[in-house]
C-alpha cells in the first residue's frame, strides 16, 4: 500500500519548506520531496552564498580604505578560498537548520525527484505515495539564451566554484544577479564589463537610483554597456571574447570569465504536470488567485508560477496555499507591497510603488 499524506510538498526551497512547516502546524500529515539539499536554490546556491561572499568583499573593501577612518591595516589581501570556506560553512549551518525544522515538526523528508500521477499520487525513486493535496514548489533555474558559444559561459551556480579572482570578467545581463556578482568582483579588483540589452541596468529600480549606483560601479572600475546585443562568445588562444552590437557598431570585450546572468526560468522538468492536467504558460505553472492549478488537489507556489521570483514571496505563497488547503483561511496573495533588496555595495531596496508606476496610476 502506498504511504498516504494530507499534504505533500514537491521542492524543499523557501516556498516548500515553509509550506510544509505550516501544514504540520495545522495538523496535516506532511511530506516534503527534495532531490538536492533542503533549503533550495536560495540557501544552497543563491541568496545565502552570494550574500556571504558579498559580506567578505565588502569587508575587504572597507579595510582597504581603513586609514581614512583611523584604522591602519597594511598589506590587506583577499583569500577567495578562505571566503568560500566560510560561505560553505554558513550554507551548511542553514541547511542543518531547515532539516531540524522538518524533524521538529514531524515532516517526512523524501529524497529524490518526484513525478506526479492522476490518482493524487507521486513517485520518487520508483516508490509511490499518495496525497490529498500536492504543492508544487520546484523553483527555477538559470536561463540559457541561444547565442553562439553560450557553452563557454558560466551561470550563477557555477560561479560559486571559481578558485581564483579573475583579472577580467564579462557579465551578460545587468539585472540583480549580474550586478550583485559584478559588484562583488569589481570590489576585489576584477575589471568587470556588464552587457545589458535594455536601456538601463537593474530595470526594476528607479532610474535616478540606477544612475547613482552606475556611477559608483564605474568608480570601482566597472564598465556598463546598455542596449548591447550579444552576438557571440568565442574562445581563442588568449581567452574568451564576447562580441556585441552597440548601435551600428560591433565591439569585442576580452574576459577570463563570462557570467551568463540573463534571469531565471521556472523548473518543471520530469514532474509530468501536463499529463495530469496542470496548465503551463511559457514554462510557468498557471494558478488561480488562491494558488490552485487546473488539476484537482494540485497547487503551486514560488518561482515555478512566475511573478515575483523572491524567496520571501515564495514563503508567503506557501503559507497562503496551505491555509487554503487546511480550511484555516481563505487567502489570495496580496503583492502590492512586496519588499525587495539588491545586495550590491551599497544595497538598493524598495517596497510598494515606484515613482513612475505611481504617476501612471494617478
Amino acid at each position: 500500500m502506498p504511504e498516504r499524506f494530507d499534504v505533500a510538498v514537491i521542492g524543499g526551497g523557501p516556498g516548500g519548506y515553509v509550506a510544509a512547516v505550516r501544514a504540520a502546524q495545522l495538523g496535516a500529515r506532511t511530506a516534503i520531496v527534495e532531490k538536492d539539499r533542503l533549503g533550495g536554490t536560495c540557501v544552497v546556491r543563491g541568496c545565502i552564498p552570494t550574500k556571504a561572499m558579498l559580506q567578505s568583499s565588502e569587508l575587504y573593501s572597507i579595510l582597504q580604505r581603513g586609514a581614512d577612518f583611523g584604522v591602519v591595516a597594511e598589506q590587506v589581501r583577499f583569500d577567495l578560498n578562505a571566503a568560500s570556506r566560510r560561505r560553505d560553512k554558513v550554507v551548511d549551518q542553514l541547511v542543518n537548520g531547515v532539516e531540524g525544522l522538518m524533524k521538529a515538526n514531524g515532516i517526512q523528508v523524501i529524497r529524490g525527484s518526484a513525478r506526479l500521477d492522476e490518482r493524487s499520487g507521486f513517485s520518487v525513486n520508483g516508490d509511490r505515495s499518495e496525497a490529498e493535496n500536492i504543492i508544487v514548489a520546484t523553483g527555477s533555474v538559470p536561463a540559457r539564451i541561444p547565442i553562439p558559444g553560450v557553452e563557454h559561459t558560466i551561470d550563477s551556480d557555477a560561479i560559486l566554484g571559481l578558485q581564483e579572482i579573475p583579472q577580467t570578467m564579462a557579465v551578460i545581463g545587468g539585472g540583480v544577479v549580474g550586478m550583485e556578482w559584478g559588484a562583488l568582483y569589481a570590489a576585489l579588483g576584477t575589471k568587470v564589463t556588464v552587457l545589458e540589452l535594455l536601456p538601463q541596468i537593474l530595470p526594476m529600480v528607479e532610474t535616478d537610483m540606477v544612475g547613482l549606483y552606475r556611477r559608483h560601479f564605474e568608480k570601482l572600475g566597472g564598465i556598463v554597456h546598455t542596449e548591447a546585443r550579444v552576438k557571440e562568445v568565442a574562445r581563442n588562444r588568449d581567452g574568451l571574447h564576447v562580441r556585441f552590437g552597440l548601435g551600428e557598431e560591433t565591439l569585442d570585450v576580452h574576459a577570463e570569465v563570462v557570467l551568463l546572468a540573463t534571469g531565471r526560468v521556472p523548473y518543471t522538468a520530469g514532474l509530468g504536470l501536463d499529463e495530469i492536467g496542470v496548465e503551463l504558460d511559457g514554462g510557468r505553472v498557471v494558478v488561480d488567485d488562491h494558488l490552485r492549478t487546473a488539476a484537482p488537489g494540485v497547487w503551486a507556489i514560488g518561482d515555478v508560477i512566475g511573478g515575483i521570483m523572491l524567496a520571501h514571496v515564495a514563503s508567503y505563497e506557501g503559507v497562503c496555499a496551505v491555509e487554503n488547503i487546511c480550511g484555516y483561511a481563505d487567502r489570495s496573495p496580496d503583492y502590492h507591497a512586496a519588499p525587495n533588496c539588491i545586495y550590491t555595495d551599497p544595497e538598493i531596496a524598495n517596497v510598494g510603488l515606484g515613482e513612475k508606476e505611481a504617476r501612471e496610476r494617478g
